[in-house]
This record gives structure tokens, sequence and C-alpha cells, in this order.
């Protein structure tokens, strides 16, 4: 039995991740997008669970990882992902010898 329900144009693009596909993506409506790409300058956010959308592409982003905000160059392989997993939470354990 095949599958008659209509295709969203986008939905190649966001098929990873537990929300529904008739909702869409989640993203946050950052009101200063424009000034960022014209002017070159950060957006600070604590929206970890935003979804990148195609016209974050060339935006740097300052994103909360809980104590810090680290930057995030969005690019073009980033488009789909969220801005959290980019914003890496924990540091990584190095060990140290004995002296």
């Amino acid at each position: 039995m095949a599958d008659t329900r209509t295709m969203r144009p986008t939905s190649s693009l966001f098929k990873k991740g537990g929300r529904s596909a008739w909702k869409g993506p989640y993203f946050v409506a950052f009101p200063n997008l424009r000034d960022a790409q014209n002017s070159n300058i950060a957006i600070k956010t604590e929206a970890r669970s935003c979804t990148i959308l195609p016209n974050f592409v060339g935006i740097r982003f300052l994103v909360h990882n809980g104590k810090s905000y680290l930057p995030v160059m969005v690019t073009q392989e980033m488009v789909g992902h969220k801005l959290g997993e980019f914003a890496h939470t924990r540091k990584a354990f190095i060990w140290k010898g004995k002296k």
C-alpha cells in the first residue's frame, strides 16, 4: 500500500528528530537576523533546540552551553541540525600524567 500523503518540499532537509512532520521544524524568530547578516554581528541566543534554516547560512551565533556563550558560524552542511549540536556542554576529559 503506497503512502498517499503529500510530501512537503523541505521535509528532506529536516528528516531527523522527534517532532511531528505536520508541525514542521522548531525555530525561533530572531528579530535582528537581517542586521546580523548585513553587518556581520553575532546573535546571542540560548535557543539550543532551534533548527538551523537555510536563511541562517553565513550568520554567526553565540550559543549558550550552560556556562558561557560559544561562537557558531553556520554553514550549508549545518542546515536541518540544531544550534545546540555545535555548542558542546561538556569538556573533553584529559588524563594528567604522574609527576
